[in-house]
């Protein structure tokens, strides 16, 4: 694996053993010495072009326990806001002899341009509304760490599709471990063209959330993503809520054990109620958690490969 652009990248067998090696990595979350030294001498950048929370700093973390040297880099404080265009900007960094790279960027399809580049591992921490690899293989390790298997499974994937890399990540990731996946949105949410994708890629549509969540083993809420949005998506909040919200009363649809995900952040009181965030299936923060083994594995598949 030179890089991870893209979850259509990993074969089942990939994907498994990032999620063997994640699993590893979780147990030195409980140490009291979180440092491997698997990673020494080697230099990751992480380079983000848009405001993050749980990605890069889940990055950061990762690499620093495996022993790397870290650099975080954002667009306020590089010659990007001055502007240096994204391939300079790369191509500078990387003249520095890094070894990997993590790069989060508004533009859909960025990080494979910046592969092409480059020398370094490419590791892509979202590109636009196109792709989040890793959040969707933490989604898929915290489920299977509930579930068990995700073969024949029925995952409910509930928000905002339109403007949701996280979800396409998800639809590839889940689908290709056996889960079956319904997406759910209002009309005005759903990508164009989704129908015949939905066919191609064998998971289902509806617009009906009351149908879908008694049937679900694990229900995946997506956030109402309003900076991406230049018109009229709904017509409020109330609405959106009362619609398309995962609220207490809804809460009682559910299975008693299906886990409630959410990528975060998450906007209470729009797509999920508090009483969901916080309730015993909730695994809001197993995800981070996950996320963090999950990131280290994926670095050091990467980085480490056979020389350790």
């Amino acid at each position: 694996m030179k890089h991870l652009l893209s979850i259509n990248d990993l074969s089942v067998e990939e994907i498994a053993h990032i999620f063997e090696t994640a699993s590893e990595m979780h147990d030195v979350q409980k140490r009291e010495v979180k440092k491997l030294p698997v990673l020494r001498g080697r230099t990751v950048v992480n380079m983000f072009f848009e405001d993050s929370t749980r990605t890069r700093s889940s990055f950061e973390i990762a690499g620093k326990w495996l022993s790397a040297d870290v650099i975080n880099i954002s667009a306020k404080g590089s010659s990007a806001s001055k502007g240096e265009s994204l391939r300079d900007t790369v191509l500078t960094v990387c003249a520095m002899g890094i070894d990997g790279l993590v790069i989060r960027h508004p533009a859909s399809g960025a990080a494979h341009q910046v592969s092409q580049w480059v020398d370094a591992a490419v590791v892509n921490a979202g590109d636009g509304m196109h792709e989040h690899p890793t959040q969707a293989l933490l989604d898929a390790y915290t489920l299977q760490r509930r579930l068990g298997s995700l073969a024949g499974r029925h995952v409910a994937i509930i928000g905002d599709l339109t403007h949701s890399r996280v979800f396409r990540s998800n639809i590839q990731c889940l689908t290709k471990l056996g889960a079956e996946v319904t997406v759910v949105a209002p009309p005005t949410l759903m990508p164009s063209g989704i129908d015949s994708w939905s066919r191609t890629a064998g998971f289902a549509t509806s617009y009906d959330v009351d149908a879908v969540l008694p049937q679900a083993d694990a229900v995946m809420m997506l956030r109402v993503q309003r900076e991406r949005m230049a018109g009229g998506f709904f017509p409020s909040a109330r609405e959106y809520t009362v619609g398309y919200g995962l609220t207490r009363d809804r809460l009682r649809l559910l299975k008693p054990d299906a886990p409630i995900c959410h990528p975060g952040p998450m906007n209470r009181g729009l797509e999920i109620a508090a009483d969901a965030a916080d309730a015993a299936q909730s695994v809001v923060l197993e995800q981070v958690s996950s996320g963090l083994a999950v990131r280290m594995s994926v670095l050091y598949h990467l980085l480490a490969g056979e020389e350790s």
